[in-house]
């Protein structure tokens, strides 16, 4: 793949894509593939997590570290640890190859130092971030406003 090729990739992941072109290729130029054989595990759950991974091909199985949680696949186009490019975290759960996969890695140094560069990429993406908040807010409100009795029916 190009540099041009991946950034067209990069820019087809939600929280990526308002970072802008000239953003992204700092992080294409700087993301690391890696490809994965099929049961290879990428992160287990509780490892540190200090960048996020891309999936690119394949796909890979999510278990939860937590008893009940379902699992989950990723496919192409999934951005595993989405908050370990800003903040210090742990890994939520055990990633393992499905089938032959490849993966970009963009480590939380780079990401960070590529949205000091570019400040108004960072605006965007903390517009993105606020955005969301707002509606996760809204959701839970929601949800609150459903599971509370209606007072005028006592």
């Amino acid at each position: 793949m190009t540099i041009e090729d991946d950034i067209a990739f990069l820019q087809r992941v939600p929280i990526l894509r308002p970072l802008g072109v000239t953003a992204l290729r700092i992080l294409a130029i700087g993301a690391e593939s890696s490809y994965l054989e099929p049961g290879q595990v990428l992160f287990k759950a509780g490892d540190p997590a200090d960048g996020g991974y891309i999936v690119q091909q394949g796909s890979f199985l999510l278990s939860p570290d937590k008893s009940g949680e379902a699992e989950v696949i990723a496919g192409p186009g999934t951005l595993l640890g989405e908050s370990a490019l800003l903040a210090e975290t742990r890994r939520p759960a055990t990633a393992t190859a499905r089938e032959v996969s490849m993966v970009l890695r963009i480590s939380r140094a780079m990401f960070v130092k590529m949205l000091e560069g570019y400040p108004d990429a960072a605006h965007r993406l903390r517009d993105l971030i606020a955005a969301r908040a707002s509606e996760w807010a809204r959701d839970f409100e929601n949800v609150r406003a459903a599971l509370t009795p209606d007072s005028d029916s006592t």
